[in-house]
């Protein structure tokens, strides 16, 4: 029996996939040395759409240059061998029943969808992020999966405790194993989960349409390497069907049109050279033809239309009202608004690893450009004083990994205090929560104490809180410790020195 090189190698990649997802956690540490970002940094589609968007280079998406320059070489290759999401799929192909394909898979849709987004991030606006399959499949675990793993394994293992009785603690250290070394560190439903969860099944159900139906016909991160591997200097030998067999269309997930193999959709797994009984299919290495094939994606309408779209989209995408500003905060060292939406590859890592679960992604608070991107959300949790996780994990960047001294003097915000709320103002009732909680070690937060009559007409000595704002670094825990219900008392706003660094 033979083994299947692709296969395996398959196999290798998911487990290392999945290895890294739960090794971007934090596990009582305060540095992450090995991280899912590795896989973005890996990626053609990040890479050439940082540069598109950005006009410049960063080291960290040197190995999906280098990437782009094995496609070149060897074709999809990233696709049979490497893509965690293509491994999945290929796990449920065979179980899902197969109908005709609709008319609309048998069109370009995919090359003008490529071109739209490279044209879009040239403009300026860089939302490839939503459709690359690592993104997708790392926002669905980070966002729903994963949290439900969490919380499974601790309800299943609370009903164990009471199914062993008193003979639980010869249990207690495999689930002391599992919580600190595979279980996430809080179990958090994200807001956008559903829809993250939804373009998985999506992807999966188009398996009922053909093998392989997404990377074929949709997966812009496939199209890509797909026109770089147009020159691949590895070619299947026959490039038809041999007239007395067929077989290899049927065996084939990706490549054959019309009897044809489509070089730019082969991903080199080889299944029809293993199960060839007649021992005709080879793939030699060959110096690339330049002849015009039988698809050409870089025809005039197509690089036309995909300009114009690319155009278009960026101007729709970057209207935002004005006033959704004022509370938009973003993790620390993010300086320029702009820059950072093009650098975000929206892989929700930050958002898993914010120590105070003071991050989550946007659904329109910062537009429909700002879609998945992270968030500070003060009142659900707080940018802890002494963590730079988030800046860690970041795959391009977006998100400067500063050193501790240094993020913590980086403003993300500025706390303004509603009188009308606070209750030494409005209620003449002493509160120091605010101060007392503000990690600053000189206290952005102070009290001016004043005699006065409280309503009950005792004289009281009230400490009234004000923000020194030269001094204040907009992290939030005022906002969260705030003991008042619904709205608090001291709100950060992301106005005024947002964009500046304490010295």
């Amino acid at each position: 029996m033979k083994v299947n090189t692709s296969k395996v190698s398959q196999f290798f990649f998911l487990v290392v996939f999945f290895i890294l997802f739960i090794m971007t956690e934090y596990r009582g540490k305060d540095d992450i040395f090995f991280a899912i970002n590795g896989f973005f940094r890996a990626n053609p589609l990040v890479a050439t759409t940082y540069i598109l968007s950005m006009k410049s280079i960063t080291p960290l998406i040197l190995p999906g240059l280098l990437l782009i320059v094995f496609a070149f070489l060897l074709g999809r290759f990233f696709c049979g061998w490497i893509c965690p999401l293509g491994t999945i799929i290929d796990l449920f192909t065979d179980r899902i029943k197969k109908k005709d394909t609709p008319p609309f898979f048998k069109t370009r849709f995919k090359y003008y969808l490529l071109l739209t987004l490279l044209s879009a991030s040239f403009f300026g606006v860089n939302i490839s992020g939503l459709l690359d399959p690592i993104g997708i499949l790392v926002r669905a675990m980070t966002f729903f999966i994963y949290p439900l793993f969490g919380f499974t394994i601790r309800s299943g293992w609370t009903g164990l405790y009471s199914l062993f009785g008193d003979s639980r603690d010869y249990i207690e250290p495999l689930y002391g194993f599992i919580r600190d070394h595979i279980m996430p560190f809080r179990e958090t439903f994200y807001p956008l989960a559903f829809l993250s969860t939804l373009m998985i099944f999506t992807i999966i159900l188009l398996e009922r349409y053909g093998r392989r139906n997404w990377c074929r016909n949709i997966c812009p991160l496939g199209t890509l390497l797909g026109l770089f591997g147009r020159l691949s200097i590895v070619k299947r030998i026959p490039v038809k069907l041999c007239g007395d067999c067929r077989q290899c269309k049927d065996t084939c997930p990706t490549g054959f049109d019309q009897d044809i193999l489509q070089r730019q959709d082969c991903i080199l797994c080889m299944e029809c050279k293993i199960k060839c009984s007649l021992k005709r299919v080879h793939f030699p290495i060959r110096l690339p033809s330049f002849k015009k094939d039988t698809v050409n994606p870089s025809e005039r309408r197509i690089f036309l239309t995909g300009i114009v779209s690319g155009f278009a989209l960026s101007k729709i995408f970057t209207f935002r009202e004005p006033s959704s500003f004022e509370h938009l905060l973003r993790p620390p060292g993010v300086r320029k608004e702009d820059e950072f939406l093009r650098a975000c590859v929206r892989c929700g890592e930050c958002i898993k690893v914010c120590l105070k679960n003071a991050l989550y992604p946007s659904s329109l608070q910062a537009g429909l450009y700002g879609l998945y991107t992270p968030i500070l959300i003060p009142r659900l949790g707080y940018c802890e004083y002494n963590c730079n996780l988030c800046g860690q994990v970041c795959p391009t960047g977006a998100i400067p990994h500063l050193p501790i001294e240094e993020k913590r003097k980086f403003v993300i915000g500025t706390a303004v205090i509603d009188r009308n709320r606070c209750l030494p103002y409005e209620k003449r009732i002493n509160c120091i929560v605010c101060e007392e909680h503000c990690p600053i070690p000189d206290k952005a937060i102070r009290f001016e104490v004043s005699e006065e009559i409280d309503y009950s007409g005792r004289k009281v000595l009230l400490k009234k809180p004000y923000v020194k704002e030269e001094l204040c670094n907009g992290c939030g825990i005022c906002e969260n410790k705030c003991p008042l219900e619904g709205k608090s008392a001291i709100v950060v706003f992301s106005t005024g020195k947002v964009l500046k660094k304490r010295v």
